[in-house]
């Protein structure tokens, strides 16, 4: 018991002394991961889409060939952003690049350099997480897009991709996540996020430990609100558990009031509001 008041104690402290330092780093962390998660998932989103543009034998061979070349490219580039940690990619990006180019190409703004590295490997992840969204829409849909004359584009962006991301929000959600954690190895480019602080802090006060604990506590309030807003997200793009759908044409369904079938169980209440028996 002594220890844990002496460890409040001494939290209490840290916080007094520096708590602009550790919002200011707190603020650092959730700019950083917010940003290189959009990118990040436009940077997917484009992979994904590219990596699944069908082509047959009766397509000419440059178009054969156009795409099989994309497809290796991309292949190439998630299994090298995604098979490495974060941290030698920072290295190998922002001294790599100065170190080859003979300093003519490097980075003025950390900032740039945070949020490039950070993006990249983020649209590893989200290409693969794009390409089983649309993969796991049923088919049948492309082919019906296609029998009433809609071409790639339109089918993609019409019927295919409103689906797939709905399927994919969970996993946006996570690598949101996960980016405000792993933003932590951006210490090794000089970028000061959070954790940055923590270690300045810990150099001039030797309480390694305390600060590590409001670190802790810092970095999970951080990921519980990601995780209410994401889901509360969700749940919007859900949209009513109850829709009324009307039809001109009595031979297919009849007019009325229908429940999402998937949610239903959610629910306490049936439709007319009494509780289930």
């Amino acid at each position: 018991m002594d220890q844990l008041i002496q460890l409040g104690s001494d939290m209490v402290l840290l916080w007094s002394k520096y708590a602009p330092a550790y919002l200011g780093g707190m603020k650092n962390t959730l700019l950083l991961a917010l940003a290189a998660t959009a990118i990040g998932c436009f940077i997917g989103l484009a992979c994904g889409i590219l990596n699944t543009i069908p082509h047959s034998k009766s397509d000419s061979l440059l178009k054969r060939f156009a795409l099989g070349l994309v497809r290796v490219l991309v292949r190439a580039y998630v299994e090298i952003f995604r098979g490495t940690p974060m941290v030698l990619q920072a290295v190998f990006i922002y001294y790599g690049l100065p170190y080859f180019s003979g300093n003519s190409m490097r980075f003025d703004s950390i900032w740039a350099a945070a949020i490039l590295i950070v993006s990249i490997n983020t649209g590893a992840y989200m290409a693969e997480s794009v390409r089983g969204g649309i993969i796991s829409i049923d088919p049948g849909q492309t082919e019906a897009a296609k029998a009433i004359g809609m071409n790639h584009f339109q089918t993609m962006t019409a019927v295919i991709l409103p689906q797939a991301l709905r399927n994919i929000m969970p996993q946006i959600g996570n690598n949101f996540i996960i980016n405000i954690k792993d933003t932590s190895v951006m210490f090794i480019i000089g970028f000061t996020e959070f954790f940055a602080f923590h270690r300045y802090i810990t150099g001039v006060n030797n309480l390694y430990f305390p600060s590590a604990a409001i670190e802790m506590l810092g970095y999970l309030c951080m990921t519980l609100a990601a995780s209410f807003l994401l889901r509360w997200a969700e749940k919007h793009m859900d949209g009513p558990a109850s829709f009324e759908l009307a039809l001109g044409d009595h031979l297919t369904l009849t007019a009325g009031t229908y429940r999402h079938r998937g949610r239903s169980h959610d629910h306490k209440h049936n439709q007319d509001g009494r509780k289930p028996i």
